[in-house]
């Protein structure tokens, strides 16, 4: 089950252990279910807690970041550590969703 936290138009999502394909496909059933609520407007995912990601984790991201395009929405990451920024800009993520500090 998701860690989150909604603020008006913003779902607040943290990230924990590991987003491999074990993890990935139950994560983005709760992921969807949650963003179904068509009032939000921003997804931010928290990487404080996160170990470790796979290529499912990043296809993830970039199905979520379509979702949100599609509404008009955006998509932003936070707390990445050295790890997940290199994982990011070498997967061409931060093309897609804000670095936020």
């Amino acid at each position: 089950m998701l860690d989150y936290e909604r603020r008006r138009q913003t779902l607040i999502v943290r990230l924990t252990d590991e987003l491999d394909h074990r993890a990935a496909g139950q994560m983005r059933e709760e992921l969807d279910a949650l963003l179904r609520d068509g009032s939000i407007r921003r997804l931010v995912l928290d990487l404080k807690d996160l170990r470790f990601m796979d290529s499912s984790g990043v296809g993830l991201i970039i199905g979520r970041y379509k979702l949100m395009a599609r509404r008009g929405g955006s998509v932003a990451v936070m707390h990445a550590d050295r790890r997940m920024d290199r994982i990011f800009e070498m997967a061409g993520l931060y093309e897609l969703v804000e670095r936020m500090a």
